[in-house]
C-alpha cells in the first residue's frame, strides 16, 4: 500500500467520485483513517459521512467491511456506488439465497467495500472468510446505534468488538450524525477503543425551521396534516410509532388529498419496503407514513416537511429524523403534534422491550429444566422467544445477558449455582437501569416541548456547545407561521402515478377509480 503521504486526497477524490473538494470534516477524518488512526466522526445528516470510508475504500489494500444497520441503506448506497462506475462494492444481506451468498464469500478476493448487518457478520464463516483475505478497514456507519439499539433491540452490535479482535484488529471508523457525550463514550466503550481520535462537528441545520403544535387529539392532528398536505405540495415524511396508525393515516391522506401516499413499516415483506423507499426517492411517491424503520441514510436532498404524529422516545431520534429534510440547504419544517395522552404510548412501547422480574424468574426456571433434561436452545432465534413466550426484543436483550453472564454459550446452557444466582440478580438489575435511562430520555423530549424559550438552541444543546442562526424561520416559539413559509413547490405530474398499493389492486383486477 502507498503511503498516505503519497496520494493526493483531492485528485483521488475527483477520480474515483467526481467531487472537486471536499466537504467539513471530510478530508481530516480520511487522513487519520489512512495513517492507521480508529477515528470517531460524527458529522450533520446529510454532509457525506459516507465518503469517509468510500475513497479510503478504493485506495487502501484489502477489504472495508461497512456494519450497516438496514437493508434498503446497503442497497441504497451499493446502486449509488455503482451509477458512477464504482466496482467491487456488495451489499450482502437475507435476501440473498445460499447459492448466491456462498458465491460472493469464494469470489470475495474481487471486492474492496463489503456492506454487512450486525447478525450477519456474528456467523463464524463469514469471519473465517473476511479473515482469510484481510479486512484493511472496518466500519461502523450510524454508530449512535451501538447505544441506541444495542441494549434491547439488536445486541449484535455490543459484540462488534470481539468480531474487530478476530479480525486481527483492523483500522475502526465509527460515524454518527447525532452522538451525545454519553453515546460517544458508550462508542468508545461497546468498541473497545478508547484512544479513537475524535471528529466531531455542529450537527445542527440552520435551514430547518422548529415547530410544536399542541393539539387536542388525532381528530385535530389529522385535519392538520390533511390541510398541509393540501398546501404544500412538498416531499413528506410523517412519523410514527404505531404501525397501524402510519397505515390508516396514509390511507386517510389518499382519500382526502391528491398526494400520492403510501405507507412503510418493519412488519412490511423486505421487498416492498424496498419498492417504496425507491418510490419515494424517484418521486413517485409524495408523502410516506412510517415509522423510524425508514429513512436511515436516505439520501434524497429535496424532503421539504418532516411531521411527528407520535413522540420519539429520544432527542438523538427526532434530531436524526429531522436530519432528512432539507438536504439541499433549502427552507425546510420539521412540525411535531403533541396532545397530553401521547406520553403514554413511547412508555408501554420501552416496558415492552425489556423483561420483567416475573418473566426473568420463569425463564431461569425454564433453562435449569431445560439443562437438567439435557436439552439445547434452538438454533433459530423465533423458536426460541416462542418457547419462552416473550416479544423478540425481550428475548434479544435477555439472550445477550444470558451469553454476558455465561449461562449460554452458543445454544447450550452452561448451569453454576453461584453464578446463576448473581446473574438473576445483574440482570434484574440492568432491566431497571435500562428503563430508567429511556424515562430521563422521553423526560428530555418532553421538557423540550414545553419548553418557552429558542427551541433550536434547546434541542442542540447537549450536542453541541452552541447552534447556529436559522437560515429562515427558527422556531414556533420565536414566531414561526406558515403563512411566511414558501418552499419550492414541485409540479403535480401529469396523468395519474399509482402507488404500489394502487398498482397491486390493478393487478387484482380491483376498481380503483
Amino acid at each position: 500500500m502507498k503511503k498516505m503521504s503519497t496520494f493526493n486526497l483531492e485528485k483521488e477524490l475527483n477520480i474515483h467520485f467526481g467531487y472537486q473538494s471536499f466537504r467539513l470534516g471530510q478530508k481530516e477524518i480520511i487522513e487519520d483513517v489512512m495513517t492507521g488512526n480508529d477515528v470517531m466522526g460524527v458529522l450533520p445528516t446529510g454532509s457525506g459521512k459516507s465518503i469517509c470510508y468510500q475513497l479510503p475504500a478504493m485506495l487502501l489494500e484489502g477489504i472495508t467491511v461497512v456494519v450497516s444497520p438496514l437493508i434498503s441503506l446497503m442497497m441504497d448506497q451499493v446502486k449509488q456506488l455503482k451509477a458512477i462506475n464504482i466496482k467491487g462494492v456488495i451489499a450482502v444481506n437475507s435476501f440473498m439465497d445460499i447459492m448466491e451468498r456462498r458465491t460472493i464469500w469464494n469470489e470475495i478476493h474481487r471486492y474492496k467495500l463489503i456492506y454487512i448487518s450486525p447478525e450477519l457478520l456474528q456467523r463464524p464463516e463469514v469471519q473465517r472468510k473476511l479473515k482469510q483475505v484481510g479486512v484493511r478497514l472496518f466500519v461502523v456507519d450510524e454508530a449512535h446505534c451501538i447505544s441506541q439499539w444495542g441494549h434491547e433491540f439488536r445486541p449484535d452490535y455490543l459484540k462488534l468488538r470481539k468480531i474487530i479482535s478476530n479480525l486481527d484488529d483492523p483500522v475502526v471508523l465509527a460515524l454518527s450524525a447525532t452522538a451525545t457525550t454519553g453515546v460517544q463514550q458508550d462508542i468508545l466503550g461497546y468498541l473497545d477503543k478508547p484512544n479513537m481520535k475524535k471528529h466531531i462537528y455542529p450537527i445542527d441545520k440552520p435551514n430547518i425551521a422548529f415547530n410544536v403544535e399542541h393539539m387536542s387529539g388525532d381528530k385535530e392532528k389529522q385535519d392538520k396534516i390533511v390541510s398541509l398536505l393540501k398546501s404544500y405540495y412538498v416531499p413528506t415524511i410523517i412519523y410514527f410509532s404505531s404501525r397501524l396508525d402510519a397505515e390508516n393515516i396514509s390511507a386517510l391522506l389518499s382519500m382526502k388529498t391528491d398526494r400520492r401516499v403510501a405507507f412503510y413499516h418493519g412488519g412490511m415483506e423486505p421487498q416492498d419496503r424496498i419498492i417504496i423507499q425507491q418510490q419515494f426517492m424517484n418521486g413517485q411517491l409524495d408523502a410516506i407514513c412510517c415509522t423510524s424503520a425508514f429513512g436511515m441514510g436516505i439520501n434524497k436532498k429535496d424532503v421539504r416537511l418532516i411531521v411527528h404524529y407520535h413522540l420519539t422516545p429520544q432527542l438523538e431520534a427526532y434530531i436524526q429524523e429531522v436530519g432528512r429534510a432539507g438536504r439541499d440547504n433549502k427552507s425546510s419544517v420539521s412540525l411535531l403534534l403533541f396532545s397530553e395522552g401521547d406520553v403514554y404510548l413511547p412508555k408501554n412501547i420501552m416496558k415492552s422491550e425489556l423483561p420483567t422480574n416475573n418473566e426473568i424468574a420463569l425463564i431461569f426456571r425454564q433453562l435449569k429444566a431445560m439443562h437438567d433434561e439435557g436439552k439445547t436452545l434452538s438454533i433459530k432465534d423465533q423458536e426460541n422467544f416462542l418457547m419462552f413466550q416473550i416479544s423478540e426484543p425481550k428475548w434479544r436483550f435477555l439472550r445477550y445477558q444470558l451469553e454476558k453472564h455465561d449461562i449460554l454459550r452458543a445454544n447450550n446452557i452452561k448451569f453454576d449455582q453461584e453464578i446463576w444466582k448473581a446473574a438473576y440478580l445483574a440482570i434484574r438489575n440492568k432491566c431497571e437501569e435500562r428503563l430508567n435511562i429511556k424515562e430521563k430520555q422521553l423526560q428530555s423530549v418532553i421538557n423540550w416541548i414545553y419548553y418557552t424559550g429558542c427551541l433550536r438552541k434547546k434541542l442542540y444543546q447537549d450536542f453541541q456547545h452552541s447552534s447556529t442562526s436559522a437560515m429562515d424561520q427558527c422556531c414556533s416559539n420565536c414566531g414561526f407561521s406558515w403563512e411566511n413559509w414558501q418552499p419550492e413547490q414541485l409540479q403535480q405530474e401529469q396523468g395519474k402515478v399509482y402507488s404500489w398499493e394502487e398498482k397491486l389492486k390493478k393487478l387484482l383486477l380491483v376498481n380503483i377509480e
